[in-house]
Formats: C-alpha cells, sequence, structure tokens
C-alpha cells in the first residue's frame, strides 16, 4: 500500500492515500487540447513518480532529469515485507536511492546502518524484485537471462499510457517481446517460466540460423560452403595427402652434395648422349664399308678392250700399252681399294667396341647417382616438403570447418525442431499439472468481466500451449472499439492482482491512469470504478484511479460515489499552478 508521496519542491501537491479506492481527480477546462504540456496536471506524472521510486531506469529524457526537477527530491511511503518503509531519489543522482526503515528484515542486503541507507538503483531492484513478488535474491548482472524482472513484473501493475501500455491486455509496453510476456505472465500466474525462457533460447538460435543461412547463399560463401557429403570426400582425400606428405617428411635425408652429384648425373647423361650418337654414325659407316667392298670387283675382259680401243680413238697420240699391263694394273688398283675398306671397317668397329665399354661404365655411375638422388634430396627440397605439409595441413583445417558449418546448416534445423518438440511436450505437461491455476485465472477474468457485461457479452480467458509458448487471448464482444479494447486490459489487470495476492507475488495496490477509461462507455466506467472498490476491500489492496472531472461516469451502481473516494488533492489545468508539480514546464 502507497501511504504519501511527497517532494522537496515547495509547490508540490503531497498526495495522501488510504485503503481500498483513491481517485486523484483533475478539473480539466475546455480550452486544453493537443498544445498543453506534459505536466499540464499531472495524473500521468504521479504513475510516473511510482515508477521512478521503484526502480525505473531514470533515462535522460525522462521529466525527473529535467532543468526544472533534477534538484529536487521525491519521495513515496508504503508498505514493503509488512513494514512501512520511506524511499527517495533525485534526478540528479539517479543512480541511487536513499532508504528508510524496514531494512533489517531485508535478506537481499545487509547495512551497518539498521534505520536508514543510500543504496544503488540496481539494488533496490532487487531488494523490491524478493520483497515483492518473491524473486531470487540475484544482482541485475548474475540474474541469468530471460528470467522474470522486477520492472516487468511491476509494470502490470502500474502501466504508462506513453509506453503503449494499454494497447494489449497481455503487454505493459507496445515494444515488449513475446518472450517477456510470456515468461512474466507465467510467473504471476503460478506457470513453469522457464519453458517459455527455454522456449526463446530455440527461437534465438533459429533466428541465428536462418540470418547464418541466409548470409551464406547471398554472400561470398555462398561458393564456399558446398554439401556436407561433397565436403566430406574432400576431407578425407586430403588428411591422405596429408598422411603420405608426412610419412616422406618423416624419411627425408637431406644430402649436402646434392647438386654436385645432380651436376655430375647431367653430363653423364650428356656424354651417354653424345657416345650414343657417335655409335649410330660408325654404324652408318660400317654398313656403307661393307657394301662398298661387296660392290668392289675388277673390270671383266671385254670391259677392258672397249675401253682400250675407246682409248686409241680417242687419244691416237698417247702411248699405247699392251691390253695385258692394263688388265694387270686394274686388278692392283681392286686390291688396294678392297684393303683399305678392310682396314676402315676394323677402325669403325674397334671404335663401337670402345664406346660400348665406356657407355657401361657411365651408365653404371649414373644409376649409382639416381640411387642417392631418389632416397635423399636438397635441404631446399626439404623445407619445400615442409611447406607443402603445412599448405596441406591449412587446407585440411579449413575443409573440416567448412564441413562443420555445412554439417551444422543441414542438421542444425533438424536438431532446433527435436528440442522445440521437447518444449512444447514440457509445455503442455506444466500446463496439465497446473489446470487448477489455469481454471483460476480463467474463472476469476470470467468473474470480473461478468460483473462489467452482461453475461452474453461477458469476456473470456484462453491460456493455451502452443509452439511458441503459452499464448493468452481475450475475447469480449465489440472488443474492436477501443473502449472495450481498454475494459479487457482492467479485465486482466484485476485477475492479475486477485491471483498475485493469492500467491504471494503483490506490490499490494494496482493504479490505473485516466487513459484506461478512454472511451469506455459511461456505465462499464462506473461499474468498473465501483468493482474496482469493492474487490480492493474484499482482498486487501490499494486501487489508485487517476480521472478527469468530466469524465465521472453520470451513471453509476447504487450506493456508489466516486467523491467517496477522491483524494483532498484536486488537480487543475486551468491555473500554472494547478498542476501535481505547481508550475508548468515542457
Amino acid at each position: 500500500m502507497i501511504h504519501r508521496i511527497y517532494s522537496d519542491l515547495p509547490s508540490f501537491k503531497e498526495l495522501i492515500f488510504r485503503d481500498g479506492l483513491n481517485v486523484l481527480l483533475a478539473e480539466k477546462t475546455p480550452q486544453s487540447g493537443s498544445r498543453q504540456t506534459r505536466n499540464r496536471a499531472g495524473k500521468s506524472s504521479t504513475v510516473e513518480i511510482v515508477h521512478f521510486l521503484l526502480g525505473s531506469s531514470a533515462r535522460p529524457d525522462t521529466i525527473f532529469r529535467s532543468d526544472a526537477l533534477k534538484p529536487h527530491m521525491f519521495g513515496m511511503d508504503f508498505d514493503l515485507g509488512g513494514q512501512r518503509v520511506t524511499v527517495e531519489r533525485t534526478g540528479t543522482h539517479p543512480s541511487t536511492v536513499v532508504v528508510e526503515g524496514g531494512l533489517s528484515l531485508w535478506p537481499a542486503l545487509h547495512f551497518p546502518n539498521k534505520d536508514n541507507a543510500t543504496i544503488k538503483n540496481a539494488d533496490w531492484r532487487v531488494v523490491l524484485g524478493h520483497m515483492l513478488f518473491g524473486l531470487p535474491v540475484l544482482g541485475d548482472e548474475a540474474a541469468e537471462k530471460g528470467c522474470p524482472s522486477v520492472r516487468s513484473l511491476f509494470s502490470y501493475f502500474a502501466r504508462r499510457d506513453r509506453d503503449g501500455g494499454f494497447q494489449s491486455a497481455v503487454q505493459h509496453t507496445k515494444k515488449q517481446q513475446q518472450a517477456d510476456y510470456q515468461v512474466n505472465l507465467s510467473y504471476l500466474l503460478g506457470l513453469d517460466w522457464s519453458v517459455p525462457q527455454q522456449l526463446q533460447r530455440v527461437r534465438e538460435r533459429e533466428k541465428n540460423l536462418g540470418e547464418l543461412r541466409k548470409s551464406l547463399k547471398e554472400g561470398a560463401f555462398g561458393s564456399v560452403i558446398d554439401k556436407a557429403s561433397s565436403l566430406k570426400t574432400q576431407l578425407v582425400l586430403a588428411q591422405d595427402r596429408v598422411a603420405r606428405l608426412r610419412q616422406r617428411l618423416a624419411t627425408f635425408k637431406v644430402v649436402e652434395e646434392y647438386h654436385d652429384l645432380e651436376g655430375e648425373a647431367s653430363d653423364l647423361t650428356r656424354k651417354l648422349s653424345e657416345l650414343s650418337d657417335d655409335n649410330t654414325l660408325d654404324r652408318r659407316y660400317v654398313a656403307e664399308l661393307e657394301k662398298s667392298m661387296t660392290e668392289e670387283v675388277a673390270p671383266s675382259t671385254p670391259d677392258l678392250e672397249k675401253l682400250y680401243l675407246e682409248a686409241g680413238v680417242v687419244l691416237p697420240d698417247l702411248v699405247q700399252r699392251r691390253f695385258q699391263e692394263v688388265k694387270l694394273f686394274h686388278e692392283s688398283v681392286v686390291r688396294n681399294r678392297t684393303s683399305y675398306l678392310r682396314g676402315e671397317l676394323a677402325s669403325a668397329q674397334h671404335r663401337l667396341t670402345e664406346r660400348a665399354v665406356e657407355q657401361r661404365k657411365l651408365d653404371n655411375r649414373r644409376a649409382e647417382i639416381m640411387g642417392v638422388l631418389s632416397a635423399a634430396g636438397a635441404l631446399e627440397h626439404f623445407t619445400a616438403l615442409q611447406g607443402e605439409v603445412g599448405r596441406t595441413e591449412a587446407e585440411v583445417e579449413n575443409l573440416r570447418q567448412r564441413h562443420d558449418t555445412a554439417e551444422a546448416l543441414e542438421s542444425g534445423t533438424l536438431k532446433l525442431k527435436v528440442e522445440r518438440t521437447l518444449v512444447q511436450e514440457r509445455l503442455r505437461q506444466d500446463y496439465a499439472e497446473r489446470i487448477g491455476v489455469v481454471d483460476d485465472a480463467i474463472l476469476t477474468f470470467q468473474r470480473i468481466s461478468s460483473a462489467l457485461y452482461e453475461d452474453v457479452a461477458a469476456g473470456s480467458l484462453t491460456i493455451t500451449p502452443t509452439e511458441n509458448g503459452p499464448e493468452f487471448g481475450i475475447e469480449i464482444q465489440g472488443s474492436k472499439s477501443r473502449g472495450v479494447s481498454n475494459m479487457q486490459v482492467y479485465c486482466f489487470d484485476m485477475m492479475l492482482m486477485l491471483l498475485a495476492i493469492k500467491a504471494g507475488r503483490s506490490p499490494g495496490f494496482l493504479i490505473h491512469d485516466s487513459h484506461l477509461f478512454d472511451g469506455v462507455d459511461e456505465r462499464q466506467a462506473g461499474m468498473a470504478l465501483a468493482l474496482g472498490a469493492e474487490l480492493a476491500k474484499e482482498h486487501g489492496f490499494q486501487y489508485i484511479v487517476t480521472m478527469n472531472t468530466d469524465a465521472i461516469p453520470k451513471e453509476l451502481p447504487p450506493g456508489f460515489r466516486v467523491e467517496a473516494h477522491a483524494l483532498p488533492v484536486r488537480l487543475s489545468d486551468s491555473t500554472e499552478d494547478g498542476g501535481l508539480f505547481g508550475f508548468r514546464f515542457d
């Protein structure tokens, strides 16, 4: 319960609250319109003060860090853990709060001075989370991501219109993510909140996998990431090549005179080639000599006689020799020619024999050198082999990473589907085990809705375990209109309040800004105020409403009067000092 809201700002209008329904009224003049400043009357600022004093982050754009309010302290007396506590905070030092009273009951933090303490706002949130909602005693940094948070839980009990708090019953801000409202509502209702938390992790991994797959298809990696099966084949072949190269490296012997031997082998090869060429020439010469010896014979007698007669006719003045002398002369020439050819043939064959011996010697030496070269190598060859091993190992690692990525892409979706199925099964099991909690929420909402509308138009609440977590559905006839939609929020908040009180997870008060009643049928607005007063009295909580006087329903349930619950302070936008802060500022 909130007892008092105050400030050291001299013009601030102190607000004193009591049990049950409290209505903060503001008189709105006809001249008020879109040109009015945000603090013209101060109804919504009352909600902002409560948030400011109960752990909000106090962003730079908050009114409490404006030049007009920054130097001033704002405070609140309220009940925390059964003890009356005072908290104060300023825009000058927004990271700390000053707390008095009840510190000895706090299990979260310990202070040497049990009467008052200046603590960090983050620590204050830890205290509030534990004392108001039973959250574990963990700091903001230690708290696991996706757990219920005091700020999110509390925002269901003090919605802010500037954050879109009245646009949806299940969301206290229009930017609230699905996982956040599923986790925090499950916690307030008594369901297993860790199920939607785990499901959110699956969704995040699915999103990351989808983005990775998209970037690989569209980016430069599209041509690099192949099918896992193809990359597996390339990987196995590359690993085999690395193994063989490592084996060669392990048995490699470095020969210092490697290049000398390599040069000698080249010289031997050149000499053998020259000898082979010389042998080819001599073999052709031998063949020609043998042919000449076969064809070289003395001319026959008829040929000589014919030659002699022709010579006598052609050369009549030459000394004639006897025919027998000429014949002997020709036989002598033939003998000399044959002897010469035999000598040349013998010389050629001898050269061939000597070259054969030289060829065998050279070929044997070259075989010895090549044997050494094949079993060892030069130092630079060894270094090059090491480099090749390193390059191939890098290729293997690259292929392994590409294969793992491709396999993750191909199998990741399947694994996530399996995990999602397991989480969904947990959700259905939790739903079945806690069906009493679900039934209680449904019936409570139904009773509240039925009190506002005829039975035929009464709204209904559904809590359904889906593949995306628990879904909270609300249906009231005519809910497309803003007024009926706002009454959905009213019924939902009242239902949360009653169940939170039953579970011991309640701040003890519920605040509804005047924006909740915008567009609401006058009859439903009057019944909502009366019902709120009745439920607050019956269940022992405080219901605070801010409202313009021109919006007070004229048609009210019998015996109920708004003025009976109005605060002594009445705000106004008609004068400069009529608002909550006592002056206007931008």
